[in-house]
């Protein structure tokens, strides 16, 4: 039977039980929207979290970064967890931690409740992101339909994490802090049945014993290198013991379980995957994707504030068109990658984003809506175009029953790569910026010294030595900062080609034969899952 009536067959098999795929879809993506919303969410309550809770200067770091170093940590412990015991059940296990936690963040009345809380909301994140994914992969198995689900999977994603700060601001605006996690409870009080309700279940083929170990080994591996990235992403010397004990620990512990996987007969994470051309390849885009844009995104900030002196809200509004250019691109990538297939499709994402990055090294001291419009939406587009082919390519690579594992790797390698990019274009940006401020007239060393560290403490070193010496002191500041800017914008185009030369190894065309063999679950045995939760 060709592949087309083969397709057609499975259609028509599945018409009862795949009905509601699409309903399936929409419950996946309000999943995956609360979770982006909530990485961002908290940003610009900080202060306010500051002048009720008092924190300490660490207690605070952990406020805003526990959240995302739980999560990034578990994702392989959660997503291999979910293949062995049903997907759907860790999903709705994680809709209902997230609802705790959310509660407990939004009544918190000390640092360190708000801290286990943000921790717990980590966990409830890592158990509903990649068993969204792997749902998907089930749920989506002709390759076509597949495509377009991620495109509107990947495009709420890029929603989340652009309404995040919106939605905070709102809510600040007219309650107090702790209304900003209030929101996810009634969401998640309507998404468990539902989810019970519609969802399917699924896993693996369960063979032999959950390994324990393995999966203990990879989180606390994982938590070692993100903490020690994020360290260094912050700033921190790279001979501080408090960054290098937990990247050399945690890359241990990864090379350990790498071993531990490779020597038993039911690994955690099936790591022939990466023997796989498209799966290696398309997990390496992602990881260089974020790698060479998510500093970025940071720098932009700081320029728009700090250089063209914006507001938090103006800056917002500016940063949205790379928003609205992603969300286009992911509904539109299926159409594309049928079109093009994933090797073209990944490789024109990459040269589109370097060539975005490179037109925005024209902007200067002043204020060029237009190029920034222009590179702006050329980047959120050329990005999510590189983003949506290789998630695409990974997970359709994937076997089904390792899809939580294949998703939590996809997932981890997202933010792997962005808090490596921070780091190294934070250190670029730092070894370009700095210079500029070592011989400004009449400036004393010290002062020069303390303004090299950023550009906003320029400008507070500036305002207390006044008078000329400080007013050259800041314009210095700002033309470092710009030429910083631009060191880091041509070091990021450099590895958006590096991507686009790996994403060659991408297949030409999108192959669908293989996916359209796979059996949608009869509505009898939808039935009967649902009886499991």
């Amino acid at each position: 039977m060709s592949g087309t009536t083969t397709a057609a067959a499975l259609r028509r098999r599945a018409a009862g039980a795949g009905a509601n795929r699409w309903v399936v879809l929409v419950v996946l993506c309000v999943s995956l929207l609360l979770v982006a919303v909530d990485a961002t969410v908290l940003h610009v309550a900080v202060p306010a979290v500051t002048e009720d809770l008092k924190p300490g200067g660490i207690e605070l770091l952990w406020i805003v970064d526990i959240y995302p170093l739980v999560c990034a940590s578990l994702l392989i412990l959660f997503g291999t967890l979910g293949d062995r015991v049903g997907r759907r059940r860790v999903l709705l296990l994680g809709y209902a931690l997230f609802g705790v936690a959310s509660g407990l963040a939004a009544l918190a009345d000390n640092a360190q409740v708000l801290i286990l809380a943000r921790a717990l909301l980590g966990v409830g994140g890592a158990m509903i992101m990649p068993a969204t994914l792997s749902i998907l992969r089930q749920v989506f198995p002709d390759r076509r339909e597949r495509a377009l689900a991620i495109g509107i999977w990947s495009a709420v994603a890029a929603v989340g994490a652009a309404v995040g700060p919106l939605l905070g601001g709102f809510l600040l605006e007219h309650f107090w802090w702790g209304s900003v996690f209030l929101v996810n409870i009634p969401l998640m009080l309507v998404s468990l049945p539902v989810g019970r309700l519609l969802l399917p279940e699924s896993k693996g083929d369960g063979e032999g014993p959950w390994d324990v170990v393995g999966a203990l080994m990879a989180a606390v591996g994982l938590f070692g290198v993100v903490l020690g990235v994020k360290r260094l992403g912050g700033g921190e010397s790279v001979g501080s013991l408090l960054t290098v004990l937990p990247l050399v620990v945690g890359a241990a512990l990864l090379v350990a379980f790498v071993r531990r996987q490779r020597r038993r007969a039911q690994p955690l994470v099936d790591l022939r995957m990466f023997a796989r051309p498209a799966f290696s390849t398309s997990v390496g885009c992602i990881v260089l994707a974020m790698l060479a844009l998510v500093g970025l995104e940071l720098i932009a900030a700081q320029y728009l504030q700090l250089v063209l002196g914006l507001s938090p809200l103006e800056t917002g509004l500016r940063l949205l068109p790379l928003t609205f250019a992603a969300m286009a691109a992911g509904l539109a990538g299926a159409r594309m990658l049928r079109r093009f297939g994933p090797r073209r499709m990944v490789c024109s994402g990459f040269l589109l984003t370097a060539f975005a990055v490179v037109l925005l090294t024209a902007l200067g001291r002043t204020d060029d809506c237009a190029l920034m419009l222009t590179g702006f939406v050329l980047l959120g587009f050329g990005l999510e175009t590189t983003l949506f082919g290789a998630y695409e390519s990974m997970l359709s690579e994937a076997p089904q029953e390792q899809a939580g594992g294949a998703a939590a790797i996809g997932e981890t390698s997202y933010q792997l790569g962005a808090g490596i990019g921070i780091a190294l274009l934070g250190t670029v940006m730092n070894a370009a910026y700095a210079p500029g401020l070592s011989d400004v007239p009449g400036v004393p060393e010290p002062a020069s010294s303390a303004a090299g560290h950023s550009l906003g403490e320029a400008y507070e070193v500036a305002a207390q030595l006044g008078g000329v010496a400080g007013g050259a002191l800041r314009h210095a500041a700002r033309d470092a900062f710009v030429h910083g800017l631009h060191v880091t914008l041509l070091v990021s185009a450099g590895l958006l080609l590096l991507g686009a030369v790996m994403a060659l190894r991408l297949p030409r065309a999108m192959q669908c034969e293989g996916a359209d063999a796979v059996e949608l679950p009869a509505p009898r045995d939808a039935a009967e899952s649902r009886v499991s939760v």
